[in-house]
């Protein structure tokens, strides 16, 4: 977030920037949505699954990894690629506790 003065937001604000920035592009959600649905998945099987090429794939597994939201294992000359628990979870509080803080029933708009 470099230029964006992230260093003056929150801990929390930060973070859920994070989860969203690494769920902000279909690709990534699709990756999301085959891995949830495996225990887990070699980056050719999802290669296989989408209509996109190896390296964009791994470009988008990059910045699932960096968000935490997916963890790699190298098995021989693979890497089985799955939804990191932990991590997915707090994701899930984190955004959650954004639309819950909405109250509303305001006459806005």
């Amino acid at each position: 977030m470099g230029a964006t003065k992230s260093h003056e937001f929150s801990v929390k604000e930060n973070r859920l920037a994070k989860y969203a920035k690494a769920l902000a592009h279909p690709a990534r959600v699709a990756i999301m949505e085959l891995l949830a649905t495996k225990a887990t998945c070699q980056c050719g099987d999802i290669v296989e699954e989408l209509p996109l090429s190896q390296s964009t794939v791994s470009q988008h597994l990059k910045e699932l990894k960096q968000a935490g939201l997916i963890k790699g294992e190298i098995e021989g000359a693979k890497v089985c690629y799955c939804i990191d628990e932990k991590k997915w979870k707090a994701a899930q509080v984190c955004i959650n506790q954004l639309f819950d803080s909405y109250k509303g029933g305001s006459n806005c708009c």
